[in-house]
């Protein structure tokens, strides 16, 4: 066992291994790739066209003005609004009005319009108020 292994090492040092040669039954040329492998997308000069003329994309989800209900529209004023700029205007008319808890700043008490949009509650978490506007966007 000694001997075979001292053998390799002497071939590999004198630059005789088998990893140098390529093997007659290996192709040099590589294979096709797979048929089920995923290609990354190309961006080409069509699709980047307005982006690149206009320097912003056309607003998408949650920042695209959607129309809203009468009641949405009577606390921030206009009939069409994205969800982010509604939430700004809810919380600026929040704090306009201190109408935050003052020991629990995440608990807003809510007077009469914000009644109308949250359902009727009394008092809601800061994190309810994002799920309790959907109602209010018309789609």
């Amino acid at each position: 066992m000694a001997r075979s292994l001292s053998c390799c090492c002497s071939r590999f040092l004198a630059g005789e291994s088998s990893l140098a040669k390529p093997s007659p039954t290996v192709p040099l040329v590589s294979a096709p790739p797979p048929a089920n492998l995923r290609m990354g997308r190309v961006v080409t000069r069509a699709s980047s066209s307005k982006l690149a003329t206009t320097g912003k994309r056309e607003p998408r989800g949650i920042t695209k003005p959607k129309p809203i209900s009468p009641v949405m529209q009577e606390l921030v004023g206009v009939p069409e609004i994205s969800r982010t700029q509604a939430l700004k205007q809810i919380w600026a008319y929040i704090k306009q009005h201190n109408l935050q808890d003052p020991e629990n700043k995440k608990i807003i008490v809510c007077d009469e319009k914000l009644k109308d949009i949250f359902g009727g509650r009394e008092r809601v978490g800061f994190l309810e108020v994002s799920g309790l506007i959907n109602p209010h966007f018309i789609k």
